[in-house]
């Protein structure tokens, strides 16, 4: 008796630490992010951790292998694509949870070149790339990445992809791509504008037309194997005036929201 009363006496005194004790601070949300928001993301996740909250983990790549990722089981609890169909991809696939799922940002396409060239060139229909490029390479994401498919539909739609496609240096992201030009290892590279305006080793030589290749738009949702309760809230934050700010002062053109 004595042995059950002690026992007794323990669980009182452990569930009432428990009581006094403050409740557990959410744990990080896990946020996958394409490469092309890293400077923008990482400010953002500043501000939201400057509200008390546990500043969020942010993995960033390229949109198709983040959503691969995902799809193969990574704790994710926030997916930012920078292409619709990946996010369409995870939707189709049941891994997000569509209700959440918004267009937050778009962005534009630049041909960019090391900041000590002097290249000069107008991109229009027919446009002498390959004659720009000279016994150089193209850098470009791959096919699979957001940035290289818009870059292909690009110079697809301008009539100038023959010239260059047997002429590339693919590479796993856009920010990758970015680094060939900003190493002089490329004379030319194609990246979003909000990349080229965060490295000073580089310059924009020109924008591709906005109707040249699908629309860029830069879609958000909660990721459905999340249970982290601040993942939301982190959602809502991203698409509020805060985050905005500084997504427009990285370059990003902010996508209206209905009832705004």
């Amino acid at each position: 008796m004595k042995r059950l009363l002690s026992l007794f006496a323990l669980i009182i005194a452990v569930g009432a630490a428990s009581l006094a004790a403050p409740a557990r601070a959410d744990a990080p949300v896990t946020v996958f992010a394409a490469a092309s928001l890293k400077n923008a993301m990482d400010e953002v996740g500043k501000a939201y951790a400057a509200h008390g909250a546990a500043a969020p983990r942010i993995s960033y790549g390229a949109s198709s292998a983040l959503a691969r990722q995902i799809e193969q089981g990574a704790p994710a609890d926030v997916f930012v694509s920078a292409d619709a169909d990946w996010m369409t991809y995870l939707d189709q696939k049941r891994l997000i949870v569509a209700a959440t799922r918004r267009d937050v940002l778009t962005n534009h396409l630049a041909l960019i070149a090391p900041a000590d060239s002097h290249l000069m060139l107008r991109i229009a229909r027919g446009f002498p790339i390959a004659r720009a490029l000279g016994a150089g390479r193209l850098a470009m994401a791959g096919p699979d990445v957001p940035a290289g498919k818009y870059g292909r539909a690009s110079l697809t739609a301008l009539g100038v992809w023959d010239q260059v496609k047997d002429r590339l240096a693919p590479a796993d992201n856009v920010r990758a791509a970015l680094a060939f030009v900003a190493r002089g290892e490329t004379p030319l590279g194609v990246v979003y504008d909000t990349d080229a305006k965060v490295e000073p080793k580089v310059r924009i030589v020109g924008l591709f037309p906005d109707a040249s290749h699908p629309p860029i738009v830069y879609p958000a949702a909660l990721v459905l194997a999340s249970h982290n309760p601040a993942a939301g809230r982190f959602l809502g934050f991203l698409q509020g005036p805060e985050a905005s700010a500084i997504f427009r002062k990285y370059g990003f053109v902010i996508l209206a929201r209905p009832g705004r």
